[in-house]
């Protein structure tokens, strides 16, 4: 989107302010009307940085461009280096608190974990603090984490979820199922002594803190000394618990071999919103998540930045190892301001394969299910296009694709269809069907040609709503040849939208992708395969449906030619006025008559000749 001084009248005066603006590095206030700060920034470059928002046909993204629209005017700050920038930008963001920076704000409240105030104490889930004499460990952002570590401590070590008081209730009742499936240790036999309860319930604890890996060690070891002082029935003891754990562990699906504390972030875009997520791993074992909105889509590698700096800026747990589902431009500048804050080093990577890389998946999978229920769209959709992006090396997910394909009978009833996808699904009220009017003999790209100019050509007129909008990804049915041909094209009329082919295998299956010189395989990108498969067989489908349509018509077209008195001029005036012939069938003689200008007599002729088969 374009500003002009329609939308700010202020621009003349800002453009001119900052031509005389310095080319050090710093830190940029943008303010409204009022004089409120509206939105903070850093560059390592302010003249270059800021004349960015107010340049002449500087094409803004919605939220950049609403915010530009109300600057009244701005300050600056100058510094010595791009990390001093960086330090003063996320002091002044929690100073300030600007509208147009990233504001993370969560759903829910905090949660803890809650170990009561009694001779046998219980672990629970809460979601407040009280005043109760109870311990509280947290607070944790995801409650779901809470409930989930809780649980699954509880049947690990098997301690009791009922309803009963120890004491108090000992031997009054048979013990419930939990303790016959093995998930209870039945305290309510009364044959478990306080000292070793707790000492199961402080093993819990650990494990909850430290995770799954560090409690198995320490548990080996426990279990270890107990063989060699041969007390063999509480080596069996924590064997089984070691066998739980490991249990555990692959049922939640949720630890991972690694042990390094590590926080995984990723950034989940569509319909121009953004949801971010980060996963916290600690001794191998999701330990919390964060899932947060960031509001309108700016750019990828921006908006990962401010969310790790906000995310970090009130936290004292950084780890020493941060990973990222995309690179980010300032990864050393703001490792060394992690590493300051955190005491430690810290690294920032971003994982291509391997285990890693599954994490980061799963990061985005969450951000995508989150962002999913703000935008009506599937989080497998959502995901559908981020993997197409990656895959293509786009810098966000298209949110408008349009795909082209040739159909054709020989040389003759040449069409072109086109259809358009919108945030992953199809969206049929800009589907377009392209009869080829200049060539004659039978050739793909030439008809490839004639409909690609056709389309821009109404792009550039704005008058079908169906053309115009520019798409942010152009797929061709057809390989390096189909888009070696229509690039240029497309590049002379000064538009930059990706264009890539379509490429299938000998069964007619989509293959891959491909540029004007070399393929893409989609195949390590699942849902992305999906989607361009789906879009291939729906564009098939459609051009296909046109050709046999059109061929049809026209064939009934050279039937009323048959019939004295009609030429072939007036068999297509008539094909033209009615489009169907179940449209020509309801047509009285005298309309007919009139249309195609004929004799009543004629007329009849032509009447019975349409009708000839309703007996």
């Amino acid at each position: 989107m374009y500003i002009t001084e329609q939308h700010n009248p202020n621009l003349v005066f800002l453009r001119d302010k900052t031509s005389k603006l310095t080319t050090k590095p710093g830190c940029y206030l943008m303010k409204d009307s009022s004089g409120k700060i509206i939105y903070v920034g850093k560059a390592k470059n302010l003249r270059n940085r800021v004349t960015s928002y107010f340049r002449k046909g500087q094409d803004h993204l919605p939220k950049v461009w609403k915010m530009v629209s109300l600057v009244k005017d701005y300050d600056f700050i100058v510094t010595d280096s791009e990390f001093e920038a960086l330090v003063l930008e996320c002091s002044l963001i929690k100073q300030y608190s600007p509208k147009y920076n990233i504001k993370l704000m969560d759903d829910k409240g905090y949660s803890y974990i809650r170990v009561s105030d009694e001779p046998y104490p219980r672990i629970t889930a809460v979601l407040q603090k009280e005043e109760d004499g109870a311990q509280y460990i947290g607070p944790y952002i995801s409650s779901w984490s809470v409930r989930q570590a809780v649980e699954e401590a509880n049947k690990v070590f098997m301690l009791p979820t009922c309803g009963r008081k120890f004491p108090r209730d000992f031997k009054k009742e048979r013990p419930c199922l939990n303790f016959y499936i093995k998930q209870c240790m039945g305290v309510c036999r009364g044959n478990i002594s306080e000292a070793d309860y707790r000492r199961s319930v402080n093993e819990a604890l650990d494990y909850i803190r430290s995770g799954s890996q560090a409690s198995v060690e320490r548990l080996t070891e426990q279990m270890n000394a107990a063989a060699e002082e041969l007390d063999f029935e509480l080596a069996a003891k924590l064997r089984d618990r070691i066998s739980a754990i490991k249990k555990a562990a692959e049922d939640q699906k949720i630890v991972t071999e690694d042990t390094r504390d590590m926080d995984i972030f990723s950034v989940a875009e569509n319909s121009g919103k953004a949801f971010g997520s980060v996963l916290m791993y600690r001794g191998g074992r999701l330990f919390d998540k964060h899932s947060a909105p960031l509001g309108m889509t700016d750019e990828g590698s921006s908006m990962r930045e401010r969310y790790m700096l906000e995310f970090y800026s009130s936290r004292e747990d950084i780890p020493r190892d941060i990973l990222l589902d995309e690179p980010i431009e300032n990864t050393e500048l703001i490792e060394k301001f992690l590493t300051l804050k955190a005491k430690h080093k810290v690294h920032i990577t971003v994982p291509q394969r391997g285990a890693l890389a599954k994490l980061t998946e799963l990061a985005k999978s969450n951000a995508a299910e989150h962002l999913s229920l703000r935008v009506g769209r599937t989080g497998k959709e959502i995901s559908a296009l981020e993997e197409l992006a990656k895959a293509l090396g786009l810098e966000k997910p298209p949110q408008f694709i349009e795909c082209y394909d040739i159909s054709n009978l020989g040389s003759s009833d040449m069409t072109c269809g086109m259809v358009v996808f919108e945030n992953g699904r199809p969206c049929k009220r800009f589907y377009r069907k392209f009869s080829i009017k200049t060539v004659h003999q039978q050739d793909d790209y030439a008809c490839m040609s004639e409909a690609i100019e056709r389309r821009f050509n109404r792009y550039f007129e704005q008058e079908d709503e169906g053309f115009s909008t520019l798409p942010d990804l152009i797929l061709l049915d057809g390989g390096k040849g189909h888009v070696a041909t229509i690039t240029p094209i497309v590049r002379g009329m000064g538009l930059t939208v990706p264009i890539y082919g379509l490429v299938k295998d000998s069964k007619h299956r989509t293959r891959a992708a491909t540029a004007s010189d070399h393929e893409i395989s989609l195949h390590a990108y699942r849902r992305a395969f999906n989607l361009v498969t789906q879009i291939q067989d729906e564009v098939h489908r459609y051009a296909v449906s046109f050709t046999m349509a059109k061929h049809r018509k026209n064939s009934f077209a050279v039937g009323l030619t048959t019939v004295k008195g009609i030429g072939e001029k007036r068999a297509q005036k008539l094909m033209t006025e009615y489009k169907t012939r179940e449209a020509l069938a309801k047509a009285t003689t005298d309309e007919l008559a009139k249309t195609a200008g004929i004799p009543e007599e004629t007329a009849a002729e032509l009447y019975k000749y349409i009708h000839r088969d309703d007996e």
